[in-house]
């Protein structure tokens, strides 16, 4: 089988990411695993790549990299026809600040051996993607698949600061709590009109998480597996309990917030304004428009422990 391997490094000043490359490829070796390895510098070079890969015939794809990597591979996917597509795994040696798809599976970014040892033995599980769709100034329907979560409100906000952020500062960690302390100065509700299970609501919404998977720590109940978006939604808070809520959240522990709101669905239709979106942590430009986002039963082959 031909694995081709798209390495993203992770720039941290405690680790050395030309040393951590060598490790995973001295494993690969070790494994038996024959692969070739591409290294991606920059976020729009991942889909350029994974697409490069299709085209040439690779049946896995594994991803060195995080949540935001593995959303370009699954677009990327998504976007050729389905005999194609069955016959591609999609792997991943967590290597990003968030890797909570991996985290899902038993994958640890400490435990590279497990991941690689999980590649050698190609164990498949056939996994949903959930769908968000917006129209364009054109009024043309516009698609962003993932594999974890859509956020809409403070989290999303938060992912577009750090975005901002880190190209000035240089620093994942570091752009993150600074992310945190501007969140204090920033909108603290939206205003939605949601559909969820064929029941309207208009709310002032905080924060709202549409998760196939955990969601980070939002949609702890949710599997990829079994056709259904978890959603999770707090609404008005003041703002000390914008500050619990950032609190729990990075405790993990979301669901204590006093002001949550629980459900299980297939579709979920919002209407807003000028509303923050982030897909999997991609901080996606959706403008006015409605969104709507489903759950697509059984698409990707993924490379399971």
């Amino acid at each position: 089988m031909k694995t081709g391997i798209i390495y993203c490094p992770f720039h941290s000043p405690y680790e050395n990411a030309a040393k951590r490359r060598e490790r995973i490829e001295a494993l690969l070796q070790e494994y038996g695993v024959e692969y070739d390895i591409v290294q991606s510098e920059k976020q729009q070079s991942v889909s350029r790549l994974v697409t490069m890969m299709i085209n040439n015939g690779y049946d896995n794809i594994v991803i060195i990299g995080g949540d935001s990597a593995l959303n370009d591979a699954v677009n990327c996917l998504m976007k050729v026809e389905k005999q194609v597509r069955e016959k591609i795994s999609l792997g991943v040696i967590p290597n990003g600040i968030f890797n909570d798809f991996a985290t899902f599976w038993g994958f640890s970014r400490k435990n590279i051996e497990q991941a690689v040892k999980a590649i050698q033995n190609h164990r498949i599980r056939t996994v949903d993607v959930g769908c968000l769709r917006y129209w364009d100034k054109e009024n043309l329907e516009q698609q962003q698949y993932f594999l974890n979560c859509v956020n809409i409100g403070l989290l999303a906000r938060i992912h577009t600061l750090r975005q901002n952020t880190r190209k000035a500062l240089f620093s994942r960690k570091l752009s993150f709590a600074v992310s945190l302390i501007l969140m204090l100065f920033q909108r603290m509700a939206y205003e939605m009109k949601y559909t969820i299970n064929g029941t309207t609501e208009n709310h002032r919404v905080m924060t709202m998480c549409i998760g196939s998977a955990w969601g980070y720590h939002q949609t702890p109940s949710a599997v990829p597996y079994n056709g259904m978006l978890d959603v999770t939604i707090v609404r008005r808070s003041g703002l000390t309990q914008l500050i619990n809520g950032i609190y729990l959240f990075l405790k993990g522990e979301m669901l204590n917030h006093k002001r949550i709101r629980l459900y299980r669905t297939t579709r979920v239709e919002i209407e807003g304004k000028h509303l923050p979106v982030s897909v999997d942590g991609h901080p996606t430009q959706v403008g006015n428009s409605p969104l709507r986002i489903d759950i697509e039963k059984e698409e990707i082959n993924f490379i399971i422990e």
